[in-house]
């Protein structure tokens, strides 16, 4: 028979089968010869004492064959005879996984990526890290595969109610990824591995008969009777569909900009800001794990941290164990910076973005911008990304101070070593951040000190500006339609609109998008 069972090891124990069968066994009252495999279900560590478990959820195969895990099947369709044509505009999470759903409901997708393939991709990456030339089309948050696939791979998400999350992680498994994911607590693939999966996915949605197109930056809507007609790229080729999915990701801000300059309804919209913080891995490993030296059986260790200070909330995000702190921005002139890991985690280095939430009022009240408009939180982002990138004095080189003299308000005599590749430069923050931002992740990094003994210290660097957080503009759509309220074919969809974050929410959100618009093709 096949039985669910909860066992408790140490972490060298989960690295020997033999080990595992005996626990079940002697959990399970069997003996060990009955027992002739699993399946791992779920896996997390729990560091909270002085000795660290590993908890595994198996599937044991008691008294019966053992087989390996099936991998699900998909019934990806021919649509090159498709009635019906969807134009998505973006090959992030959302735009991806939506066309492949498309296909699997018999509907043809044209997907139009402003950017370039991932392998190409890939050389402006260098050339943005080496040179410091950006290309506005082809960096770390547009091109093929989106944001996601130059920073990490991160797919642990809490929404669990917006789709089937265990789906998104079987495609993932389907096209190349590492079972593994199916039961870590926080699944990961890496940057180094996600180009591979991300062509397999476009390999099938092209031999389907699904149209992947790079290079298309959208320029223009024709609407027509409350509808988009077509729409124009750069390179002036015209494009016409039946529906319009809208998935640019947060960082597209020439879109809100043509949607505005249209008029099709946007709205502004909070979004968080901060600095990214890089500790030595060896640090936070020994804070997490209590020990000297994390074992061979052991993940690079992570934290996640909160605190409020004077009613605003401070917090980690997109923590990278094991990472690299990249330049993330996407115009010239403007500093942004981000984090991603390898599938091993194995870099020296561990950081995470430390923010805090941004809301109309700051802005309104402390008069940072010269609007109040639908482009107010959009021109707040990119005021502070010019302010850090010329206080670094250009080529994407960015500030950065010690994480004690950043709260004491002092400028660095020197910096540590650090992973950011175009390199730092030392400046006192406080000169560059908004002053609400900047007090208020000052005293958390103090607060964050006591919670976790070791972290507030001047070996860790504080490097400006994480500002991409999310999309600072919200595009509207009915609830129940998705579409747009003036635009009866127009679907706004995932982070760029505002409607997820990261990829397993964008990806579902893609889903849902193109199973919306099944239904109203059957009608």
């Amino acid at each position: 028979m096949q039985q669910k069972i909860s066992l408790k090891l140490l972490p060298a124990e989960t690295a020997d089968d033999s080990a595992i069968k005996s626990l079940i066994a002697k959990t399970t009252g069997k003996k060990i010869s009955t027992v002739n495999g699993f399946h791992i279900d779920k896996k997390s560590i729990d560091a909270r004492g002085k000795i660290i478990w590993v908890n595994l959820t198996v599937i044991a195969f008691i008294d019966e064959p053992f087989y390996k895990r099936k991998i699900q099947s998909f019934n990806f369709k021919d649509v090159r005879q498709s009635a019906k044509k969807v134009v998505i505009i973006g090959a992030g999470p959302a735009g991806l996984f939506a066309a492949l759903q498309l296909i699997e409901l018999g509907i043809k997708p044209i997907l139009l990526e402003r950017g370039k393939d991932v392998r190409a991709r890939r050389r402006d990456l260098a050339i943005m890290n080496k040179e410091g030339i950006v290309n506005p089309d082809s960096n770390y948050c547009f091109g093929e595969g989106g944001a996601g696939t130059y920073s990490d791979g991160k797919l642990y998400t809490r929404s669990n109610k917006r789709g089937d999350i265990n789906r998104i992680l079987q495609l993932f498994v389907y096209f190349g990824a590492d079972e593994k994911i199916l039961y870590d607590a926080h699944p990961h693939i890496g940057t180094n591995k996600l180009p591979t999966i991300i062509t397999a996915m476009r390999k099938k949605i092209e031999d389907c008969g699904g149209d992947f197109l790079f290079e298309k930056k959208v320029t223009d809507f024709i609407i027509n009777n409350e509808k988009i007609k077509s729409l124009k790229t750069a390179d002036g080729h015209t494009f016409e569909g039946d529906a319009f999915i809208l998935a640019t990701g947060h960082s597209a801000s020439d879109i809100y900009e043509l949607l505005h300059h249209k008029k099709i309804l946007i709205e502004a919209k909070p979004f968080a800001l901060g600095v990214r913080v890089e500790h030595p891995q060896s640090l936070i490993d020994s804070v997490q794990y209590h020990c000297s030296a994390r074992g061979e059986f052991l993940p690079a260790a992570s934290y996640s941290l909160v605190q409020q200070v004077n009613g605003r909330g401070v917090f980690s995000f997109c923590m990278c164990p094991g990472g690299i702190i990249a330049p993330a921005a996407t115009s010239p002139g403007q500093l942004v910076v981000n984090g991603w890991s390898p599938s091993k985690r194995n870099n020296p280095y561990a950081n995470s973005g430390i923010v805090v939430q941004v809301e109309m009022s700051d802005i309104v009240q402390k008069k940072i911008t010269n609007t109040t408009g639908e482009l107010a939180m959009l021109q707040f982002q990119q005021y502070v990304e010019e302010k850090s990138f010329a206080a670094g004095g250009g080529k994407f080189v960015a500030p950065a101070q010690r994480m004690v003299d950043f709260s004491k308000g002092k400028l660095s005599a020197d910096l540590p070593e650090c992973s950011y590749q175009p390199g730092v430069k030392a400046v006192a923050l406080n000169e560059v951040l908004p002053g609400f931002v900047y007090d208020a992740i000052a005293k958390g990094f103090i607060a964050f000190g006591k919670k976790m003994k070791g972290y507030f210290t001047n070996d860790a660097i504080v490097v400006a500006t994480e500002s991409r957080t999310s999309s600072p503009v919200r595009i509207p759509r009915d609830a129940e339609t998705l579409t747009h309220p003036q635009l009866t074919n127009f679907y706004p969809c995932a982070e760029g609109a505002g409607y997820a974050g990261g990829i397993v929410s964008a990806a579902m959100d893609g889903e849902r998008v193109a199973q919306q618009l099944a239904k109203i093709f059957m009608q």
